[in-house]
């Protein structure tokens, strides 16, 4: 899918509780971190259809997409041109897969700390704004990178694997 000659290549959903104080997370398998549930779109693919996919496979729910948040630049080659929507559980119930090693609903006063850049955005975004939105993704950077590899140097390198196709599931 393109956007201002931009193709779009990931998809990101947010899904809130039904009284919106709590915001759904998967923790990744790959790199054991909380994020969004999404992922890449396939060839072919809209990103309507692949926010779909996505969230079933690493969750289990079927869902439908409530709004369109926003497009997501990256302003390096550490992440990819992404679409955010906000989506609504249909039915299911949460199901671990490949992708995922946990499911849970956070607070959204309470979120977990290992939540990368730029996932906290995102989720204060899908929250507050009401118009789609496009934006450059200025928290994935370089400097952001070299600081978190201080902190958790072991979390860093798997994502670096993962960006070159080397993914560790455990």
């Amino acid at each position: 899918m393109k956007t201002n000659d931009t193709i779009i290549r990931s998809v990101i959903g947010a899904i809130f509780s039904p009284d919106r104080t709590k915001i759904l997370l998967i923790k990744r398998r790959d790199i054991p971190v909380w994020v969004l549930p999404g992922g890449g779109i396939e060839k072919d693919e809209s990103s309507e259809d692949a926010i779909l996919r996505e969230i079933f496979e690493e969750t289990g729910f079927t869902v439908k997409i409530k709004r369109l948040v926003g497009t997501y630049l990256p302003i390096n080659r550490l992440s990819n041109p992404t679409k955010l929507y906000e989506c609504t559980i249909l039915s299911g119930i949460a199901t671990l897969s490949s992708e995922t090693k946990d499911i849970c609903f956070f607070p959204l006063s309470n979120l977990p700390n290992l939540i990368p850049p730029p996932f906290k955005e995102w989720i204060h975004d899908a929250y507050t704004i009401q118009e789609p939105v496009h934006h450059y993704l200025k928290s994935v950077n370089y400097r952001t990178l070299l600081l978190s590899f201080f902190k958790h140097p072991l979390l860093v390198i798997r994502f670096l694997l993962s960006k070159v196709g080397i993914h560790i599931n455990n």
